[in-house]
């Protein structure tokens, strides 16, 4: 495993320096004082590192903007260690696997680390499909997605999955876009799936699906639907 600290303070670094060099798995540590210096590092590597321990606050940009772009980098594990509590629910949004508040023990970011094994044990899932709740899920096979919270809910009638994840972040994984026409702040339709479109007066419309479903598209997405079906 590839490990990448994040943190301004020296002390914070030193401490989860030794706490992982026990981990036996652990083959490469990397740290950064602050996200500038995190993001030009991983974008100069060949591979990204495999996870990433952040801080929240620190100059020059804060945590969960950072946790942003390093997904976008190819990082593949995010877990927060930081003494602040309230960014929590952001992070999870980011479909972060643990949120770490200092002070913690070596138990607990061991109970951490072994979310990231579980996750990394997985094959990366080919494009046109994904890993959800430990099932391998043909992307064809699901009609829409909405959001649930820190969660997004894949419906493949008659039975859904949910997976840690907010709406965009699911749609700009590779593939998902072109798959999945979002028609409403908390949904997306596999509009291979749609088999009646019913526009309506007030600007909004209603789709029904090949499961006998409804999906309602909102004023704001109707141009994004007629563009795609005229």
């Amino acid at each position: 495993m590839r490990v990448l600290i994040v943190d301004d303070e020296p002390a914070a670094r030193a401490k989860l320096r030794r706490l992982l060099a026990a981990e036996p798995d652990v083959a490469e540590l990397m740290e950064a004082p602050d996200a500038p210096a995190a993001l030009a590092l991983v974008r100069a590597l060949a591979e990204p590192p495999d996870l990433a321990l952040l801080d929240i606050e620190m100059p020059g940009g804060n945590g969960v903007q950072l946790a942003a772009a390093l997904r976008e980098a190819g990082v593949r594990c995010i877990i927060f260690s930081t003494a602040h509590a309230e960014h929590a629910l952001q992070a999870f949004e980011l479909a972060a696997l643990d949120y770490l508040l200092k002070p913690y023990t070596a138990e607990r970011l061991g109970a951490a680390l072994d979310r990231v094994r579980e996750l990394l044990a997985r094959p990366a899932a080919p494009v046109g499909e994904c890993w959800v709740e430990g099932e391998r899920v043909s992307l064809a096979e699901v009609q829409w997605i909405s959001a649930a919270d820190n969660y997004i809910e894949l419906h493949l009638p008659p039975r859904s999955l949910l997976e840690r994840a907010t709406l965009a972040d699911a749609l700009a994984r590779p593939g998902w876009a072109a798959r999945f026409l979002r028609v409403h702040r908390s949904h997306a339709v596999n509009m291979a799936h749609v088999r009646r479109i019913e526009r309506l007066g007030s600007g909004e419309a209603v789709l029904t699906l090949n499961s006998g479903e409804t999906v309602r598209v909102s004023r704001g997405y109707r141009a994004a639907l007629d563009a795609f079906a005229p």
